[in-house]
């Protein structure tokens, strides 16, 4: 397998349309304020959006709690409906149905692999899912990252879309789709690199 990955060089405003395999929001009537918002801005999408129903997607660097903010302002923005996973007890009352609406996922911690076999159980049952995971796990500089997403797009047998934040340029960025092989190291260092280039707010991966 090629383990190469170069981040695309097409930069652009925000794509007019999403393909249609892709998760959306059907509301579409705030769409075109957040839109003008999140171009307002100065923010730019590098790369395409893959016609793809089910994956997972990573994101880094995760440094700073403004990665929340520009990303949830583009994913309204473009009506992207992907998901995330927080713990159940969250999902109670008040918080419960703004974490559903946004995309939140309620999830049972419990023993070790059991979170990654609730969201591979979740990717069979339905038939359009984007998960998203910061492999980070921190907003802190880590030496290594968590294994989960590999684990989950491994087993539920999905690509994994690496995206990225690269502040000095203002750009939200999508590389190409990757697929995980038996040799975890080895897709880990391979995503570790492609990440290399880019650099959160405060720093790079």
């Amino acid at each position: 397998m090629e383990r190469r990955l170069s981040a695309a060089v097409r930069t652009s405003a925000l794509p007019a349309r999403l393909p249609p395999a892709v998760p959306q929001f059907p509301d579409r009537r705030w769409r075109h304020a957040y839109r003008a918002w999140a171009e307002a801005g100065g923010w730019r999408l590098e790369g395409e959006f893959p016609d793809v129903a089910k994956l997972v997607v990573i994101v880094a660097p995760h440094s700073s709690w403004w990665d929340g903010f520009w990303g949830l302002l583009f994913k309204v923005a473009m009506g992207l409906d992907i998901s995330f996973m927080a713990k159940r007890e969250l999902f109670g009352w008040p918080l419960g149905s703004l974490l559903r609406m946004l995309g939140g996922v309620p999830i049972t911690r419990g023993a070790k692999g059991d979170v990654v076999r609730q969201m591979v159980d979740r990717f069979q049952r339905v038939d359009r899912l984007w998960l998203c995971i910061e492999p980070e796990g921190t907003r802190k500089a880590v030496r290594r990252w968590k294994s989960g997403f590999w684990h989950i797009a491994r087993q539920a047998q999905v690509p994994i879309l690496p995206a990225y934040f690269d502040y000095p340029r203002k750009v939200i960025g999508l590389g190409p789709l990757f697929h995980a092989t038996a040799d975890k190291d080895a897709d880990l260092a391979a995503l570790r690199a492609f990440y290399a280039p880019f650099r959160g707010k405060y720093r790079g991966v």
